[in-house]
């Protein structure tokens, strides 16, 4: 009965924080959105993306080949970090948590040969598209 009772008090003085936060915020003008740094910000990474879409279609010589390749990169870069925490957690199951338990253990066992079949294929998958892509292609 306690703990139901500390845990609505914790949220209702959850909800009057959050609401006293965000009730001095202000009306923003279109124009000064687009003056903020925050805009150009975003219109640098827009553009740049789209500078870097351009050098793989020019590359690749074709549209769907370009974005395509672009998309691969972009994977091949964020499942390295991605795929750290996924061996790292099934690590902690495996080792730490999986000393007591056998079915934790397998667990992490599990989590690290998926995470690191996730991460051979999301490296090896944008070479295997350049080589056919250019090589066979032609």
């Amino acid at each position: 009965m306690i703990k139901k009772v500390s845990i609505i008090g914790l949220l209702f003085v959850t909800i009057i924080v959050f609401i006293s936060t965000f009730s001095n915020i202000y009306a923003v003008t279109g124009e000064e959105v687009l003056n903020s740094t925050q805009a150009t910000e975003l219109v640098e990474i827009k553009e740049s993306a789209k500078n870097n879409v351009s050098e793989y279609i020019e590359k690749y010589g074709s549209t769907p080949f370009g974005v395509t390749a672009y998309v691969l990169n972009m994977i091949r870069i964020y499942s390295i970090p991605c795929c750290f925490v996924g061996i790292a957690i099934g690590s902690i199951f495996q080792y730490v948590l999986g000393i007591r338990k056998l079915d934790v253990r397998d667990k992490g066992f599990a989590l690290i040969i998926t995470f690191v079949t996730i991460l051979l294929i999301c490296q090896v998958l944008p070479l295997i598209f350049a080589i056919v892509v250019n090589g066979w292609r032609g």
